[in-house]
């Protein structure tokens, strides 16, 4: 309890105004006290906040993040760390991601800020269940994902991976992936793919496959973990971030779908970037490989 107070301490301070701006708020032009918030407008006084729609108000920023996101306490301490980088869960718990909150708020200008999902711990298991049986993906290879944060489940049971940019991993967006009986995929609001990617592999290696997906990318490197494995976030030809992998001597392939979708962009990528070789999956994509066992 002593643990869990100390984090709190450290989060509950942080200023309401830049909370409501990583939830995607918007300040009123007419009225610098007044935000429009995905819970309808509030007003902002210090540390205080009343919500217009219910009459209900709080304090502090664990109070605000509770409000918005219709999230326990601790939910809502461990989302604040996330974005601030700070403090340390415990052991089992997913650590907080790495990112200069100035940098992002500065990227996010452009088109609206990055809404990564609240984490709900209830939900995990569920999307773990998800991964492992209907994915057939190694919980071995899973675990440390969840343990940097680059991989958690979100309050509706969809399963978050997080798109990250630079030596610091800083969130740029995330996948969802639904785990019910739905097939269903989208990003996070203020996603930005070109700046950052779902990666897993490791550092020294020096071959690396695009994947049309994250579920894709453990999949391939499932079937080969000499490879680092990315994931564009959808079928792309032309994303930012190739130049740079290959300016730095990686070996890219592009490991599309084979589909005429991932055929027609692999064939444009190359064009554009010869250095890039085909390396199509022996099966549709890379999970159906796996699970083929191919």
């Amino acid at each position: 309890m002593n643990h869990f107070r100390q984090r709190a301490d450290r989060v509950r301070d942080i200023p309401l105004e830049i909370v409501l701006r990583w939830r995607g708020a918007v300040p009123d032009p007419h009225d610098r006290a007044k935000w429009h918030t995905e819970r309808g407008p509030l007003s902002i006084r210090g540390p205080k906040f009343r919500s217009w729609r219910s009459e209900w108000g709080g304090g502090g920023a664990i109070d605000l993040v509770m409000h918005l996101a219709a999230a326990n306490c601790e939910s809502a301490v461990i989302w604040l760390e996330q974005q601030l980088a700070i403090g340390q869960v415990t052991a089992g718990e997913i650590q907080p991601l790495s990112f200069d909150p100035l940098r992002r708020a500065a990227v996010s200008s452009a088109g609206g800020p990055l809404r990564l999902p609240v984490l709900d711990k209830r939900q995990l298991r569920r999307v773990i269940q998800y991964l492992t049986q209907r994915r057939r993906l190694a919980a071995s290879l899973l675990e440390p994902l969840l343990h940097s944060g680059k991989l958690y489940a979100d309050p509706r049971g969809n399963a978050v991976f997080v798109l990250v940019a630079g030596r610091v991993e800083r969130p740029v967006g995330a996948e969802l992936r639904g785990t019910g009986g739905r097939v269903w995929r989208g990003l996070a609001p203020g996603t930005r793919k070109d700046e950052g990617y779902f990666w897993i592999g490791t550092r020294a290696a020096r071959d690396i496959v695009l994947c049309e997906s994250a579920i894709d990318a453990i999949s391939c490197f499932q079937l080969d973990p000499r490879r680092i494995c990315i994931s564009t976030a959808g079928v792309r030809c032309h994303p930012r971030w190739l130049p740079g992998l290959l300016a730095r001597g990686y070996h890219v392939h592009c490991g599309f779908d084979t589909d005429d979708a991932g055929e027609e962009a692999a064939t444009r990528m190359i064009a554009s970037h010869p250095g890039v070789q085909r390396l199509r999956p022996p099966a549709h994509d890379w999970n159906d490989a796996l699970t083929a066992g191919r």
